[in-house]
């Protein structure tokens, strides 16, 4: 049991972009126990602590919907590089000569960025499965893991397996803690491993996290091949009879959207398409008949995890490309950071009495934000994580008055050694291409 705590006078910044001043937030056992203004404090709600939040802003956490925690560790290893060069001639030969302490360390870096940016729960895509669960364990921020699946790989029967006993160990460790079946993409899982994999997922009663629809080039790979596109690929193989997790869909199609249902969701990752010159794609013509939040993606694509730059970026790149200043408006990227925690089985994202104490406190009374004269567009377009002055998990205090409650200077210096001992390996030989 977490201790009680009041947060006091804080104006609130709800999950439907609505701001209401002078409220007390009375947290006990991890949830939202109590919500009521300022003015109608008769006492009563006696805590163990209570930080004065006069002239701090309290909203929900923030998610990330689609990561790769452990790259961290290749952050700035790939720049200025096609796709191609990206992923066949960097990323995946220098991940196959990986180690457990790589994935290690290199998640907990990843958290405690996220942390230190206000993140309380993300969606994470990748292998060394038992590394990232035990860094979530040790930092206690929720994390949803979809262990990675190559289709094309020589050993995929054994990796298969493998995730499946991982998953029925481990899914019932925590109430911090869920799982996706994580095939890595259409592209790297031919159909007949990509059925497998659905057909597993379907026996556990979980849901799918898998890229789809990234670039126009595997579209194009996949309808000479097919005849279909990578969503139809998916449902040939009953993905969508399950809830399914989208990384990316970039490059969704018209003829994509019947395969649709209300919990498919698409974690949308602007930096990384940015970065890598992938091109407008389809997204943006469909985004109001999709479910959608926000995702990072890795480290080595994005640089950064913090999902409310993904936020700002997808803002900004509408408004350009539909030479619309006054559409994706402030409110609604808001309204869709927050929806970000619906594809989640964790009912966070919400400050909402009986829901989990899952929440960031915001000082904006910082330089780069002050003034300001809205709260929200001010986090939106100006904010960065010195903003962050508190990170609460479950009633847990995780960012403490500016401070990570992590060990980061060990941290660092971990990084710094594997930092040189990956580069002293150098690339080895990946099992798959893109």
């Amino acid at each position: 049991m977490g201790k009680t705590i009041l947060l006091k006078n804080a104006s609130l910044l709800t999950e439907e972009a609505e701001c209401i001043s002078s409220q007390n937030v009375y947290v006990k056992d991890g949830k939202i126990e109590k919500i009521l203004p300022g003015d109608r404090d008769d006492g009563s709600l006696k805590a163990e602590e209570t930080i004065d939040c006069s002239s701090y802003y309290v909203s929900p956490g923030l998610a990330n919907l689609h990561t790769h925690t452990a790259m961290n560790i290749f952050k700035g290893i790939a720049e200025d590089v096609t796709a191609d060069a990206w992923f066949n001639e960097m990323i995946w030969p220098y991940e196959s000569k990986m180690t457990d302490d790589d994935v290690y360390i290199g998640t907990l870096l990843g958290i405690a960025e996220m942390l230190n940016n206000g993140v309380t729960v993300f969606a994470d895509h990748y292998f060394g499965e038992e590394q990232v669960l035990k860094a979530v364990k040790e930092t206690g921020i929720r994390g949803d893991l979809a262990p990675t699946i190559f289709g094309a790989a020589p050993e995929f029967p054994e990796r298969l397996a493998q995730v499946k006993e991982f998953i029925t160990n481990h899914r019932n460790d925590s109430d911090k803690i869920a799982f996706h079946m994580g095939p890595h993409a259409n592209y790297t899982c031919p159909a007949p491993t990509l059925g497998q994999i659905v057909d597993e997922a379907k026996a556990l009663d979980l849901p799918i996290h898998l890229h789809v629809s990234e670039e126009d080039v595997q579209v194009e790979k996949a309808r000479a091949e097919t005849g279909l596109t990578p969503f139809g690929i998916l449902h040939e193989a009953g993905g969508f009879d399950c809830k399914v997790l989208i990384g990316h869909g970039l490059w969704v199609e018209e003829e994509d959207l019947k395969y649709l249902r209300d919990d498919t969701w698409f974690a949308f990752c602007p930096k990384t398409y940015m970065k890598l010159a992938s091109g407008r794609g389809g997204f943006f013509d469909y985004y109001k008949q999709l479910n959608f939040g926000f995702g990072t993606d890795g480290a080595a694509s994005s640089n950064t995890l913090n999902p409310v730059e993904q936020a700002r970026l997808f803002g900004l790149l509408g408004k350009f490309q539909d030479r619309n200043a006054a559409a994706f408006d402030a409110p609604f990227i808001w309204k869709h950071l927050m929806k970000s925690h619906e594809a989640f089985p964790f009912k966070s994202g919400r400050l909402a009495e009986g829901a989990p104490a899952d929440l960031v406190i915001w000082d904006l009374y910082q330089p780069d934000t002050f003034p300001f004269y809205s709260p929200i567009s001010a986090i939106l377009y100006s904010s960065n994580s010195q903003n962050v002055k508190y990170t609460m998990v479950a009633g847990e205090f995780l960012k403490y008055d500016g401070k990570l409650k992590m060990d980061t200077e060990t941290l660092r210096k971990e990084a710094i050694r594997l930092q040189k001992d990956l580069l002293a390996r150098g690339k080895g030989k990946a099992e798959v291409s893109y």
